[in-house]
């Protein structure tokens, strides 16, 4: 076989298979596999008129055959074995110069992992995020690397081709080595995960509390999407309120069981923002309540049993949708606020050296959290504030739709209308903003409990005890 393709792609689900057309259309030469073969024929026929600009290959071999050296191979496979598979196949049958880059959706310490072992084999290796669902696979996605800068530089061509572009500048940058990328696609899911459920918060106030249809809630989204929380999010949320079931005529929400999936990466979010001790409160909150909304069964015998309050508000509340709206901001902020602090904390911890303001500008455009707000970040962030929400812009709307998140959240905890992630921002929020809290408590039962000592604040010096600790010993 002549070797005539740009690049290798392994891997032809939804992803890879809307990549790969991406790629054509971009004016690349794409050899194309999959571990189940008969998927490249369907492939080939779904392809259309960008057939011819691709080369099927049932075998690794032939795949090999057909790139031209040096050869750059993307993997578009499920995390963890479905990896290490193909890469444990390939590299028998690569030149050392042939670089292999995975843009599925890896745990980013299986990233580090791989990358250590190809840098001491002398090999090069990328592990890159890729978010924009089957859409922005196909039209541009944003794209975010980690591993050797080098091996970037080699491919950041092409990937900036297939990029989603925001003002004539691609959504694609180079976060940093081994497993930079992935761990910043991660936070993205996290924030993702945030985002969507202060949404659902915000509808579930505007159907129970104020008793609004589903095309009333898609009509005060779609308007909203003309203002400061311009997004995909918002946009589809509109979209989702507004379909109706052709099956039975009802609104498409009203059919939708509220049981809500995951593929466990905002669980990971969560999990190293707690090995890294970075408050991410509402991304946690998130979490916890798709975790919840899995047992229905379980709320369905919590509500015949207890019997809650009626879900409405008072026919006297002064609630209304715009402070749902100015609510609706203040959590977005103190989400991603959360959300940039994790990624400081790794960056200090892995000497990533991650570039907050390139994060935020590699998410304008292409991923699922893309929104006008992430231009104002990526500004603020430039001048490397302690939080985000202590940047002059950030902190002036913050100041503005603060009281509407406290009226909100107090409103419907009365209703017993649940707002995990808006309790979780605001009471964030309250937290950073209070310089003295009740920590000294802790600290006085630890010592207590187990001599772990204290700081005094009136001397230097970290390892004071309470006069109980005589007590014990005596």
């Amino acid at each position: 076989m002549t070797a005539h393709a740009d690049f290798g792609l392994i891997g032809l689900g939804t992803m890879g298979a809307m990549l790969s057309l991406n790629m054509a259309d971009n004016g690349f030469r794409v050899a194309v596999h999959n571990r189940t073969t008969s998927r490249i024929a369907t492939f080939m026929d779904e392809a259309g008129e960008l057939a011819s600009r691709f080369v099927p290959c049932d075998t690794l071999e032939a795949f090999v055959a057909a790139l031209k050296p040096p050869r750059n191979i993307i993997l578009m496979v499920p995390a963890g074995a479905p990896v290490d598979d193909p890469i444990e196949a390939l590299r028998p049958l690569l030149d050392s110069n042939d670089l292999i880059i995975d843009a599925g959706n890896a745990n980013f310490h299986d990233t580090v992992r791989r990358a250590n072992k190809a840098e001491q084999d002398g090999l090069p290796f990328l592990g890159i995020g890729v978010s924009g669902g089957a859409e922005g696979a196909r039209f541009g996605p944003a794209i975010m690397g980690g591993g050797l800068k080098a091996a970037w530089d080699r491919v950041a061509p092409m990937l900036s081709a297939i990029a989603a572009q925001y003002e004539g500048q691609p959504c694609a940058t180079w976060m940093g080595q081994d497993g930079a990328g992935h761990f910043v696609k991660t936070v993205h899911n996290g924030i993702e995960y945030a985002d969507m459920q202060l949404i659902a918060e915000t509808y579930g106030i505007m159907r129970d509390g104020l008793d609004l249809s589903s095309s009333a809630c898609a009509e005060i989204f779609t308007a909203w999407n003309e203002g400061a929380l311009q997004s995909y999010l918002i946009e589809i949320s509109g979209k989702v309120a507004n379909s109706v079931d052709p099956a039975t005529g009802q609104p498409m929400l009203d059919v939708i069981l509220d049981s809500a999936g995951q593929k466990g990466t905002g669980r990971w979010t969560a999990i190293e923002a707690q090995m890294l001790g970075a408050p991410v409160t509402v991304i946690e909150a998130a979490v916890a309540a798709r975790n919840l909304s899995a047992g229905k069964s379980l709320r369905q015998e919590g509500e015949r049993l207890f019997t809650p309050a009626e879900r409405s508000l008072p026919t006297d509340t002064t609630l209304n949708t715009d402070d749902l709206r100015d609510a609706l901001i203040a959590g977005k902020i103190l989400c991603y606020a959360q959300g940039f602090d994790l990624l400081e904390k790794a960056s200090d911890d892995r000497s990533w050296n991650l570039p907050m303001p390139d994060i935020a500008k590699t998410w304008r455009e292409g991923c699922i959290i893309r929104s006008s707000m992430l231009n104002d970040m990526a500004t603020a962030l430039e001048a490397k504030p302690a939080n985000l929400i202590f940047a002059p812009y950030f902190a002036d709307l913050v100041s503005r739709t603060l009281p509407a998140l406290r009226k909100v959240v107090v409103t419907a905890a009365g209703a017993a209308i649940p707002v995990p992630a808006m309790a979780a921002a605001l009471t964030y929020f309250d937290t950073i903003t209070q310089s003295r809290g009740t920590a000294n408590m802790i600290q006085g039962q630890r010592d207590f409990f187990g001599a772990h000592g204290f700081q005094r604040t009136d001397q230097e010096g970290t390892d004071f005890h309470g006069p109980w600790l005589n007590q014990h010993l005596k």
